[in-house]
C-alpha cells in the first residue's frame, strides 16, 4: 500500500489548480490512483505493525520501540495528537515511521474532493512542518474511501492508502477483517487507539510480540515493502 511525496506547501502538489481561472479551486488529480492495501505479498517472515491516531502517549511505548528495534508506522490524526507531537518525535527519533492519518479523522467516503483533499493535504503540512516529513502512507479514517479519496491523496503526494487485515484490541486480542483467524506473513496490523484499554499499549504490543515470535514471525517496516511509485 504505498509512497513519494509531493510537497503540500503554497502549491499542493499537481492537482493544485495551477492555470485554473481564480476561485475554481483544485481540479481533481487524474493521473494513476495509489493502491489500496490490507496485506504485502512478500516471502519474508514478517507482518507489519501500524498503530492509530495517536491518543495514547505511552512514554514506556518508547522504551519497547527503541529496545527491541521496532519498525513501527504510526497515522497520526493532528486533532487527537493535540499538543502531544513532541512524543511522537521522540519515538521517530527511534525509529518510528509518521504517517498520515488526516486533520480530524472525519469518515471521508461521499464527502466532496475539496474537503477529502483539505484533511489529507492539510496532514501532510502539520507533518512536513513539524517533522520535516513528507508521508508516503495515508490511512482513512474507520477504513472507508471511495474514488475520490484515492484522486485527493494522490495529488496530496500520497503513495498508496493503508487499511489492515488484523486488529489489536484493547485487551490485547487479534480480529481479523477476513482470511484465516491467524497471522500470515505480510499482514498488516492495526493498532487503534483504544477507549480505556484493560492493558498499556506497551503491554499489548509486548503479547503481540510474544506471539509473533510463536509463529515464527518478526516485525517489517511497512515502507520497504510499499509506497514506490
Amino acid at each position: 500500500m504505498l509512497a513519494v511525496l509531493v510537497g503540500c506547501g503554497p502549491s499542493d502538489g499537481p492537482g493544485d489548480g495551477a492555470g485554473r481561472s481564480p476561485g475554481a479551486g483544485p481540479a481533481p488529480w487524474t493521473g494513476p490512483l495509489p493502491p489500496v492495501v490490507d496485506r504485502v505479498p512478500t516471502r519474508d517472515a514478517v507482518v507489519f505493525l501500524t498503530y492509530d491516531d495517536g491518543a495514547e502517549r505511552d512514554p514506556r511505548f518508547i522504551d519497547l520501540v527503541r529496545e527491541r528495534r521496532l519498525p513501527v508506522s504510526l497515522f497520526l490524526t493532528d486533532s487527537v495528537v493535540g499538543p502531544g507531537y513532541a512524543h511522537f518525535a521522540r519515538l521517530r527519533s527511534v525509529g518510528a515511521s509518521l504517517q498520515n492519518h488526516t486533520l480530524d479523522h472525519p469518515a471521508l467516503r461521499g464527502l466532496p474532493y475539496a474537503g477529502q483533499r483539505a484533511e489529507i493535504c492539510g496532514q501532510q503540512r502539520k507533518l512536513a512542518s513539524r517533522f520535516g516529513v513528507r508521508p508516503r502512507l495515508f490511512r482513512p479514517p474507520y477504513g472507508t474511501y471511495d474514488t475520490t479519496t484515492l484522486r485527493a491523496a494522490a495529488d496530496c503526494g500520497i503513495a498508496a492508502v493503508v487499511l489492515w487485515r488484523a486488529t489489536l484490541e484493547p485487551d490485547g486480542h487479534l480480529t481479523y477483517t477476513d482470511g484465516p483467524h491467524h497471522l500470515n506473513p505480510g499482514d498488516i496490523i492495526a493498532v487503534p487507539s483504544g477507549e480505556a484499554p484493560s492493558l498499556t499499549l506497551t503491554e499489548r504490543t509486548a503479547r503481540l510480540l510474544d506471539e509473533l515470535a510463536e509463529r515464527g514471525l518478526e516485525v517489517g517496516r511497512l515502507e520497504d515493502h510499499v509506497g514506490h511509485r
